[in-house]
């Protein structure tokens, strides 16, 4: 996949510091999805990887799109390989997507919590497909790496 990236955590995205929704801002300001190339299909992918340690120390923030193999990142947009494995799929609930976003992530921690998921922290990603184009009305799914 080829998008923009930033290094955050789940601490500093609960406060007024926020970097994911500026990302999103610069995302669609800049026009970031036209600019991709080699672009497969229309879906819009939000990727969690370069995790320091667990939910609770830093990662990378992706947003992008999946591009055919060979594409080069153009200037300001980085390249993210994203290997195979097993996910756990979790589906939002259907509503603004700064609610149901934050909400699908709160369910993949309780799992986590209750042992039910065991999570690789390598990578998961959020796709924005036909669901989500309506921000205030929108539904994601959110692929959680499992070991």
């Amino acid at each position: 996949m080829i998008g923009i990236e930033a290094r955050t955590t789940n601490a500093r995205e609960a406060t007024a510091d926020a970097v994911i929704p500026g990302q999103w801002q610069k995302f669609f300001q800049e026009g970031i999805l036209e600019r991709i190339p080699n672009k497969i299909g229309p879906n819009i992918y939000a990727l969690y990887t370069n995790y320091a340690s667990d939910r609770n120390g830093e990662y990378s923030f992706v947003i992008g799109a999946m591009v055919k193999k060979e594409t080069a990142a153009p200037d300001g947009m980085v390249l993210k390989s994203l290997s195979g494995g097993r996910f756990g799929v979790l589906t939002s609930n259907q509503g603004p997507l700064s609610t149901v976003v934050p909400g699908v992530w709160r369910k993949a921690w309780k799992l986590e919590d209750e042992k039910k998921l065991q999570r690789t922290y390598q990578a998961d990603f959020e796709v924005y497909d036909q669901r989500s184009r309506d921000p205030q009305n929108a539904q994601v799914d959110l692929y959680v790496g499992m070991k």
